[in-house]
């Protein structure tokens, strides 16, 4: 990551973007929220120590905390860890890059990387970030990473009607490479991935047992299409359903919006 997506990604996060926010702010968000804490609860142990890498504002490590593990929390942008720690419950956080982490070997049940690795264009960066959560998980603990699916964005757009001229062609290339090019104004430079893709990094790091789950299932787009209509929240508990029942399917899981690895470190 050069200096110039680091602060590319610090400005949006700091001024453009509420992170803290995220989850309320439409349908597929709703479902990553729900889904991922169901994913995680079956994943954790009781009274986990869990290292939230890339923990944004602390939506996550807070729901966490209140569920009685002990979490501490790591972000790149120091405007959402001075959030994280003004939060309640209360959240320990600090200012860490996910390649580098200032924490000791074998020193968590379960590190988490929900974000970081959006953010990673370099595989190989992607890999170190990967290893070092491995790093700092105990033998037998879990490591838990999402990754944006590369097909996230055409499906939002097309399930939104947005999908018309120069975003055509974007999405062309978005499904040719992966790699999102900020200059057109959404998100940050960015990385999306292919579910394989994400398993490959997660074995390269050193995990095994890897599993992808698709988070949102893949009806989310049904979800976000009918939002407004009177079938909305009988279609969004569809959406649900199927996202728990469908979560592990190889042949189904890219068509989430974003997808999760888990994988036990040893």
């Amino acid at each position: 990551m050069t200096e110039r997506v680091t602060a590319e990604i610090a400005e949006y996060y700091g001024n453009r973007y509420d992170e803290g926010r995220r989850m309320l702010k439409g349908v597929h968000e709703k479902l990553e929220w729900i889904r991922t804490l169901e994913i995680l609860d079956d994943l954790l142990p009781a009274k986990a120590r869990v290292l939230d890498v890339g923990g944004g504002t602390g939506v996550y490590a807070r729901a966490l905390t209140a569920a009685g593990h002990r979490v501490k929390l790591l972000d790149l942008v120091p405007g959402h860890v001075a959030q994280a720690l003004a939060g309640e419950p209360a959240v320990e956080a600090a200012v860490a890059d996910s390649r580098s982490l200032p924490e000791a070997d074998d020193s968590y049940d379960a590190t988490l990387l929900l974000g970081p690795l959006y953010h990673l264009i370099s595989e190989q960066d992607r890999i170190t970030a990967l290893t070092e959560a491995v790093r700092v998980t105990r033998p037998g603990g879990v490591v838990a990473a999402a990754a944006i699916s590369r097909f996230q964005g055409p499906l939002d757009f097309a399930a939104t009607g947005r999908l018309v001229g120069p975003w055509i062609e974007w999405s062309r290339r978005l499904i040719d490479d992966g790699v999102h090019d900020a200059s057109n104004g959404w998100f940050t430079h960015a990385y999306f991935h292919r579910a394989e893709e994400l398993e490959h990094e997660c074995r390269a790091a050193g995990l095994r047992d890897v599993v992808i789950h698709g988070v949102e299932g893949p009806a989310w787009t049904v979800a976000e299409a009918t939002q407004h209509s009177e079938s909305a929240e009988t279609t969004f508990q569809s959406a649900l359903e199927l996202a728990r029942a469908l979560s592990s399917e190889r042949s189904l899981v890219a068509a989430s919006a974003h997808l999760l690895a888990t994988g036990t470190v040893g």
